[in-house]
């Protein structure tokens, strides 16, 4: 069964970033393709200290929600990161969490399907947006686009629900990451492997 991680990165359980997680959430389930919500809660989260740790244990040494994503990982096929607008970006607490996330992930995240989608009242969406997809970017994962910005608008649930547009590009998303899911599935049953990577990573210092 093919199944993709919802991460909430509101302290609002249900508030507006869940109800456009929801919403792709269901497009997803239609194409049966199953979903499991993680949801970050209200705690603080500790950020990342940069100790190399996780290098030699591929865990982090907070032990905490993250370690638990880091051990289902192998679990999905795909991640959709939800977070509201602060000041032009995500929340801070969800940031925390992804840095320790992807730095211990140790290429956990390499060709599975990835998106974010953002919540705001009015703007700032498009940078929050652009932070979020680098985590993606810097970890061989492929990104999922819809027909627009991946945001909706409002202070209520009920608000969210009534931008229409916003709505139907959490559809598209849902839509364009289950047939992702899909294509890849079919290009394995056919023999077509995923990229290998088999380069040796390079690193170029530019202060030597």
């Amino acid at each position: 069964m093919k199944k993709v991680l919802m991460i909430n990165g509101s302290p609002h359980q249900f508030g507006c970033t869940y109800t456009a997680l929801k919403e792709v959430s269901d497009k997803l389930n239609t194409h049966g393709i199953e979903t499991d919500f993680l949801y970050l809660g209200k705690d603080a989260i500790h950020g990342c200290t940069a100790c190399g740790s996780c290098y030699k244990t591929g865990s982090c040494v907070f032990d905490d929600k993250v370690n638990e994503t880091l051990e289902s990982l192998e679990n999905y096929d795909g991640v959709v990161i939800g977070s509201p607008v602060y000041y032009a970006g995500p929340n801070g607490s969800l940031c925390a969490f992804l840095d320790r996330l992807f730095y211990a992930s140790r290429g956990r995240f390499a060709n599975k399907f990835a998106a974010a989608v953002t919540s705001c009242r009015r703007m700032g969406n498009t940078a929050a947006l652009d932070r979020l997809n680098k985590y993606f970017s810097i970890s061989k994962m492929h990104i999922v686009g819809s027909q627009y910005w991946n945001g909706v608008h409002g202070n209520t649930p009920e608000e969210v629900k009534q931008d229409l547009e916003g709505m139907q590009i959490m559809r598209t998303l849902g839509e364009n990451m289950a047939w992702l899911i899909k294509s890849k599935e079919a290009a394995q049953h056919h023999g077509v492997p995923d990229p290998m990577y088999a380069e040796k990573r390079v690193g170029t210092n530019f202060i030597r």
